[in-house]
């Protein structure tokens, strides 16, 4: 598939309408993703070391939570009673919806045959993975016994028991391995072909050597690329239930319990639409400056730009939807324990939380209806902060403020988080982010083979048109 001779695209009639932009061949391509992963390490640009140097301090500051965690258990956080869940479940939730997008791109577009993934998906994807290693963390660490986590697998063992398969933690447990070890698989069976292009391109012996043993003997024959395809398509069609399955999985957690707000048939699809809602936000926020830095304006266009926009308002729009059904469901249900839980989240004393969501994420997004502002940029990072934040603050909605008010008065108890809830959660951020330097450091973020493949064929369907249009006028002077 890669014998014909590379053929410089034709501008287009309008450049924000390109996926590729013109001037592009093989070789250029693959210079110019290949080289950053190549760059010699006493090369590396000072952004990347600052930025690297800020990612890993803040891992420091993770350690340092989790070492204290250790120590003097679940108290030093803010839960009490009957605030069991705070900020762990929180951040759990959160991190699980932004890994989302990654999934979506890679497994669900790849079926549906949609060119412009091509530039995104090996990025998102490994944002999917560093996200879920970060969500992963936070049901363990809640625990109170982390050491003790794998009593929550159905294994063999000599205490005679197994786990509470009626308990959704159990259910976490399925769903979130499942989606990490599959996605990791996905991931690198895209990267082969890469690995290859990387080894083949390298010139210091280690690096090759490097590239040669994860490029595992891919040579590019016709019997690899069959193999390949084959197994892409088989992962994908893996991945897609999985995209729907885990977080319906996760709003389950609160679906099928008693708890006011928490029992409402919506959750399921509210989740994964708010999954892939707060999913595209952070690719959005991640790709944009990537993209500036370095010089990938040519792979991901103003249109990459503005259908992510449209997908992220589309599935803002439904969760909008599950906010009025939430709404609807309290005053129609005729519950006074619903009635009051609304009431509380309008004029309670956490009621901040609810209408920074409203404003976050039904409010901030209505100027995506305009291309104007989905081709703006300063307006899209603007746009996906306040619905990175809008999301959190729902889940903190949803926990804090229905576990605040319990059904007897007496219960009742106001959440505040401690200082080591914040340096946990600004700790997965080191986690997240010393990751995804590393990835775009060592791995070519822009799927180099793809991108191959995607200028050759828009190539040749920019000069079918020519053609076409040729003939056309051709046939009309004849028939002049």
């Amino acid at each position: 598939m890669a014998q014909a001779q590379p053929i410089r695209t034709s501008p287009p009639s309008d450049p924000g309408e390109a996926y590729l932009l013109p001037g592009e061949t093989y070789a250029s391509i693959t210079s110019k993703i290949g080289d950053v992963p190549l760059t010699a390490p006493l090369k590396t640009p000072r952004g990347w070391l600052l930025g690297f140097t800020v990612a890993f301090t803040l891992l420091m500051v993770f350690f340092a939570s989790v070492g204290w965690l250790f120590i003097r258990g679940v108290g030093i956080w803010g839960i009490n009673i009957p605030v069991g869940w705070g900020m762990d479940i929180i951040n759990f939730v959160w991190w699980i919806g932004i890994g989302h997008a990654g999934t979506l791109i890679s497994a669900i577009l790849l079926l549906l045959n949609q060119g412009w993934r091509n530039s995104i998906n090996r990025f998102a994807e490994a944002m999917t993975l560093f996200a879920v290693a970060c969500a992963g963390l936070y049901p363990i660490l809640h625990l109170g016994r982390p050491w003790l986590f794998y009593w929550l697998t159905p294994y063999p063992n000599t205490l005679g028991m197994w786990p509470q398969f009626r308990s959704a933690l159990t259910w976490d447990v399925f769903a979130i391995s499942t989606y990490a070890s599959v996605s990791l698989v996905f991931w690198l069976v895209g990267l082969i072909p890469d690995f290859a292009t990387l080894r083949d391109r390298a010139t210091n012996i280690w690096v090759k050597r490097i590239y040669g043993v994860a490029a595992i003997g891919w040579r590019g024959s016709a019997r690899h690329w069959h193999r390949y395809e084959m197994a892409s398509l088989l992962l994908a069609g893996l991945s897609t239930p999985l995209v729907v399955s885990v977080h319906s999985i996760i709003s389950l957690d609160f679906a099928i319990s008693q708890v006011p707000g928490w029992q409402v048939t919506v959750f399921p699809p509210y989740f994964v639409a708010g999954a892939v809602f707060a999913g595209f936000a952070m690719v959005l926020l991640l790709m944009i400056p990537v993209r500036k830095w370095y010089g990938f304006e040519n792979y991901i266009t103003m249109r990459h730009l503005d259908v992510m926009a449209k997908v992220m308002l589309a599935t803002g729009m439904i969760v909008v939807y599950g906010y009025f059904m939430e709404v609807w469901a309290s005053l129609y249900g005729g519950s006074t324990y619903e009635e009051y839980l609304l009431f509380n989240r309008l004029n309670g004393p956490s009621s901040w939380a609810y209408w920074g969501l409203l404003f976050c994420n039904a409010l901030a997004i209505q100027p995506l209806w305009f291309k104007r502002v989905r081709q703006n940029i300063p307006a899209l990072i603007v746009i996906s902060l306040l619905v990175s934040v809008g999301m959190w603050l729902e889940r903190y909605v949803i926990i804090v403020i229905s576990l605040e008010r319990e059904f007897l008065p007496s219960s009742w108890a106001q959440y505040h988080p401690t200082f080591w809830d914040w340096s946990l959660y600004l700790g997965t951020f080191g986690l997240f982010f010393s990751l995804l330097f590393l990835f775009i450091r060592v791995m070519p973020m822009i799927n180099i083979f793809e991108m191959r493949l995607f200028q050759y064929q828009e190539s040749q369907r920019l000069q079918r048109k020519a053609h076409d249009t040729h003939q056309a006028h051709g046939h009309g002077g004849v028939a002049d």
